[in-house]
């Protein structure tokens, strides 16, 4: 495989690479449509039933799983391996607890304001970015699980287009994600029921 990856996209190294478990796709775009089938099974599963251990290392593995399973042998299994971005590899299930933890404390004292908690979470879990891929679509899919089932809230709209074709509406995401890098949040808050 040696697809052009969007802007903002972390590519896999030849390891990950050769965990895809369906080797007759050859194009970016079959292989997109192969994981959108997987997550949209994922998303019905999760929207499905009432979900319980949303902030715990085994919801996020067994939910990129769901999503990833049936493309990526390594779906579920954090990454082993510096990316682009994110932190340190050996540091991911610490910095994962580390914000489970905010993110209940941000809850528990009302520290912001519910969607923008949700925002933040969605940001810090792409920044940690646990796997070798799908981390965006992961925490997006993270953030509204948390609307849902945990706030009785609409999904949010993500800007109402596929953000994982190259495009205007995937720029805006990622301008959002790094003006939140530098602590301005107000992007992203507007992009994310935009």
């Amino acid at each position: 495989m040696n697809f052009e990856y969007p802007e903002g996209a972390t590519p896999l190294d030849l390891d990950e690479a050769q965990g895809l478990l369906l080797p007759h796709i050859s194009t970016r775009g079959e292989l997109d449509r192969w994981e959108q089938e997987n997550i949209s099974e994922a998303e019905d599963s999760v929207f499905g039933r009432r979900q319980k251990g949303i902030f715990s290392e085994k919801y996020v593995r067994t939910l990129h799983k769901k999503m990833f399973g049936n493309v990526w042998r390594w779906a579920g299994n954090f990454r082993r391996s510096q990316k682009n971005i994110g932190i340190e590899w050996t540091q991911v299930p610490v910095a994962l607890h580390q914000l489970f933890d905010e993110v209940n404390g941000w809850f528990e004292y009302g520290a912001y304001p519910p969607d923008e908690i949700v925002a933040r979470f969605h940001h810090r879990l792409v920044t940690i970015h646990t796997f070798p891929n799908g981390n965006g679509r992961h925490a997006r899919l993270m953030a509204d699980i948390v609307l849902v089932h945990l706030l009785d809230q609409e999904r949010f709209s993500w800007g109402q287009k596929n953000l994982t074709n190259a495009g205007d509406c995937r720029h805006r995401y990622i301008e959002a994600l790094r003006a939140a890098d530098q602590h301005d949040y107000e992007p992203l808050m507007a992009f994310v029921r935009s």
